[in-house]
């Protein structure tokens, strides 16, 4: 049975991919901080653990590697947004958004990297829309999914010489948790949250999406209808993109 390592399991997004798997006949480990309501079953093992300590991430993955008979698939899932003005945030919060979007997902590519190579297996990381292009009052968040795609990228020709495989999917806004944001006061918010998200696709058929493009192997899947017209028009005409996305995303028109 293969093993996928799924970061930010407990989500609706990595719930999704999880079952998908699972029906597929791979055994799923979920890690979240909060692994509250997941079950231990003979396709899946939750782990509770903070991606963002570093040495509990590396015990919990030594863990999970003696555990396992191989380690096929790691998907880079877990993540936040942080709404909200640039002028309005401190350094504080922007770190702390790189810490979960990016650092600890690179960490996370550490712990993992040799089983990854014996298995020929391949790294999955979860981007955005916000990944390839400018996304209004999401500085901190655009700018770490820049950086995850760009770290993904950058490794893919890297472990290409192992026959491991880097894939970006790159979601637009997906309902994971409207009703529920659980934000804190410096704007980092749940993802899948936002009341400002145009067109919300269910986790469900971004997980079918992206799992396509795994099987398919695809470097880079955008997710959605937005993220696929964002792919587009971002490689046509940037500005025509910036304009477009204030206008829809702020509410306010834009001058030329």
């Amino acid at each position: 049975m293969r093993t996928a390592i799924i970061s930010g399991g407990n989500g609706g997004l990595g719930r999704a991919m999880a079952q998908l798997l699972e029906a597929r006949g791979w055994h799923c480990v979920l890690m979240d901080i909060n692994t509250t309501g997941l079950e231990a079953s003979p396709s899946r093992t939750p782990v509770t653990v903070d991606l963002t300590d570093a040495k509990a991430l590396h015990i919990a993955a030594k863990q999970i590697i003696a555990s396992r008979p191989s380690i096929d698939l790691v998907i880079y899932n877990a993540g936040v947004s942080q709404i909200g003005p640039f002028a309005d945030t401190d350094a504080a919060s922007h770190r702390r958004v790189f810490e979960i979007n990016y650092f600890a997902a690179v960490e996370m590519t550490r712990a993992f990297l040799h089983p990854i190579r014996k298995s020929r297996g391949t790294h999955l990381a979860i981007s955005s829309v916000a990944g390839f292009a400018p996304l209004h009052g999401r500085t901190a968040y655009a700018a770490s999914k820049h950086a995850l795609q760009g770290f993904f990228t950058s490794l893919r020709s890297e472990e290409a010489a192992f026959g491991v495989y880097c894939l970006i999917a790159a979601p637009s806004f997906v309902a994971t948790n409207i009703a529920n944001p659980d934000q804190t006061e410096d704007g980092i918010q749940r993802p899948g949250s936002a009341s400002d998200g145009v067109d919300y696709m269910t986790p469900e058929s971004a997980a079918n999406i992206i799992l396509q493009g795994l099987e398919k192997r695809r470097d880079f899947t955008p997710v959605g209808r937005i993220a696929k017209i964002s792919s587009l028009l971002m490689r046509a005409s940037p500005k025509l993109y910036q304009r477009a996305m204030r206008k829809k995303i702020s509410g306010k028109s834009v001058k030329k």
